[in-house]
C-alpha cells in the first residue's frame, strides 16, 4: 500500500503521524507542502476525496487566517481555497493518503484507521501521550 503524507516538520501533529506511518507501515512519500506549495487541482482532489470543505482544512492557527479576514463565516470556500493556493500555510495537517481513503490526521492517532496497526498497538507522541490502535 503506498502512502502519502502532506508534511509539515514544524508540526508536532505531523511529526507524530509520520513516525506512526513509519513505525507501522514503512516510509511514506512524505511532500513537505510549505517547500512545494499547491497547485489547484491536486488540492481540489485531496479535498473531494476527503470530504473536507477549504473551511474545514483552514488552519486557523499559527497562520495569517485572521489578518487574511478568512475566519468570518461569510467568506466563500473558494476565497479560502484561492488563499490556500497562494499561502500554503493555510492548509491544516498532515493530510495523509491511502488505498483505504484520505484524512486530515489531527488527532495524530486518526492515522490508525488507514493503515494496518495491529489492533491494541501503542505509540508514545513526543509529549508523552500513549495512544493505542483500535
Amino acid at each position: 500500500m503506498k502512502i502519502i503524507i502532506y508534511h509539515n516538520p514544524e508540526c508536532g501533529t505531523s511529526r507524530n503521524v509520520l513516525n506512526i506511518l513509519r513505525r507501522f507501515h514503512g516510509e511514506p512519500q512524505v511532500i513537505e507542502y510549505l517547500k512545494t506549495g499547491w497547485n489547484s487541482e491536486p488540492l481540489k482532489g485531496l479535498f473531494n476525496k476527503s470530504n473536507l470543505t477549504p473551511r474545514q482544512a483552514l488552519r486557523t492557527t499559527k497562520s495569517p487566517a485572521k489578518e487574511l479576514g478568512l475566519l468570518n463565516p461569510i467568506v466563500s470556500d473558494d476565497t479560502i481555497f484561492e488563499a490556500m493556493l497562494r499561502y500554503p500555510i493555510l492548509v491544516n495537517r498532515p493530510i495523509v493518503c491511502t488505498d483505504k481513503g484520505i484524512l486530515l490526521c489531527r488527532p495524530s492517532e486518526t492515522v490508525f484507521s488507514l493503515i494496518n496497526a495491529p489492533s491494541g498497538s501503542t505509540y508514545e507522541k513526543e509529549d508523552g501521550e500513549i495512544v493505542i490502535a483500535p
